[in-house]
C-alpha cells in the first residue's frame, strides 16, 4: 500500500501573503529531485532540518526519506503551489513518523523551500501533519535548535509544550496535542 493509497486527499490552504496551495500525501519523489531541492536550501534551513551540518543526504537518508513512508505510521505531505499553467512548484515537505517503542508518541519535521519562508507554509504544513497523523498519537517528541524561534512557537501552538536541553543549542520538545 502507497501513501496515497492509504490517505487519498487533498487540501488547499491560503498562505499569509495570499498564495494558494494544496497540501497532499507525498507521492514517490525521484531521488534525483530530493538532493536537488536539499542542495538547494540554505546552511541554516539545511541545519535546522537535521541539527547537524549535513551537507549532503546519505543514501541512508534517502531510505528513510521515501522508501520508509507508509502512511500509517510514517506520513510525509507536500505543499504544492498550482500554476495556471506548468509544472506545479514544491514549497515544502513535511513528515510525521511514530516511534515504534512508543505508538502514542510521534516525531514531527517540515521543511519549506527558502524562498517560501516566513508566508505561513510550515504552520499550514504542520497543521496538515497533525491532522493526518498517525492513529494513537496523542504526544510529539522531537528535537529542536534553540536558534530556531519559527519552530519553536510554532510547536508552542499545538498543545501542552515542554522543553528541556538536550546539548548544545538543542532542545528536547514534548507537545501533548489537544
Amino acid at each position: 500500500m502507497t501513501a496515497e493509497d492509504a490517505h487519498p486527499w487533498s487540501q488547499q490552504a491560503r498562505l499569509r501573503d495570499g498564495t494558494d496551495v494544496v497540501i497532499r500525501p507525498c507521492q514517490t519523489i525521484p531521488r534525483g529531485d530530493i538532493e536537488k531541492a536539499y542542495a538547494e536550501l540554505s546552511p541554516t534551513s539545511r541545519y535546522h532540518r537535521f541539527l547537524a551540518v549535513v551537507p549532503r543526504l546519505t543514501e541512508a537518508m534517502l531510505h528513510h526519506l521515501i522508501d520508509e513512508i507508509d502512511g500509517v505510521n510514517h506520513v510525509a505531505l507536500v505543499m504544492v503551489r498550482l500554476p495556471e499553467r506548468g509544472p506545479e512548484s514544491v514549497v515544502g515537505i513535511g513528515r510525521i513518523i511514530r516511534y515504534p517503542h512508543d505508538p502514542t508518541c510521534a516525531d514531527i519535521a517540515v521543511t519549506i523551500r527558502d524562498e517560501w519562508q516566513g508566508r505561513g507554509a510550515a504552520t499550514a504544513l504542520l497543521g496538515a501533519l497533525v491532522q493526518h497523523r498517525p492513529d494513537g498519537v496523542t504526544t510529539i517528541a522531537t528535537p529542536v535548535a534553540r536558534d530556531n524561534p519559527a519552530a519553536l512557537a510554532m510547536l508552542r501552538r499545538l498543545g501542552e509544550f515542554r522543553a528541556s536541553p538536550a546539548g548544545r543549542n538543542i532542545l528536547d520538545v514534548t507537545v501533548s496535542l489537544t
